[in-house]
């Protein structure tokens, strides 16, 4: 265990503590949520910075890291369904596109087929986070100067983008994968 694998061990951890706030429909739980998931986005970051900078991947990281967002991600999408922040067909649609994802990734293994991550894949999970955070804020809130940030709005928005992205890099990681076992 290194710094990096208990980072990622720390996302995990916090998962249940945000499914437990997000339990109730509170403005308070929900700000406390987004600040837990927050930190676990920063957590994402440091892992990976600190298994570059100091040489310690591991399999057992590049295992752990994405099932981590995974699972972050996904819980917190439908936790957010009963609240109606999220509709359930589009966070049915972004865990089946993981899913099927991750399945692929195992088939392709067993065939020794190496398709690395790419720019949408990022973009994807950029945009699921960035969602994330305002819908789990979800409410208005008045700023001085400002007026009412509407939270939920800008999550919809992101969200909407997220959806986008999350369907292309599936697409392209399927076409991807069929292109090289052509090759094989």
């Amino acid at each position: 265990m290194n710094i990096s694998n208990a980072l990622t061990v720390s996302r995990i951890f916090m998962v249940p503590v945000i499914a437990l706030l997000l339990a109730r429909d509170d403005i308070v739980l929900s700000f406390i949520a987004a600040l837990i998931f927050s930190a676990a986005m920063v957590t994402d970051f440091l892992d990976g910075y600190f298994a570059r900078k100091y040489h310690i991947e591991s399999d057992l990281g590049k295992l752990l890291d994405p099932l981590a967002d995974k699972i972050l991600t996904g819980t917190v999408l439908i936790m957010l369904i009963p609240l109606e922040r999220a509709p359930a067909w589009l966070v049915a649609v972004i865990i089946a596109r993981e899913l099927a994802v991750t399945g692929l990734r195992s088939i392709a293994a067993e065939k020794n087929i190496v398709i690395a991550a790419d720019w949408l894949g990022k973009y994807k999970t950029a945009f699921q986070c960035v969602a994330l955070i305002p819908l789990i804020v979800h409410y208005s809130i008045p700023f001085p100067l400002l007026g009412p940030l509407q939270f939920q709005l800008a999550g919809e928005f992101f969200l909407w983008i997220a959806l986008y992205f999350t369907v292309w890099s599936g697409v392209d990681y399927f076409i991807r994968y069929a292109r090289a076992a052509a090759r094989a």
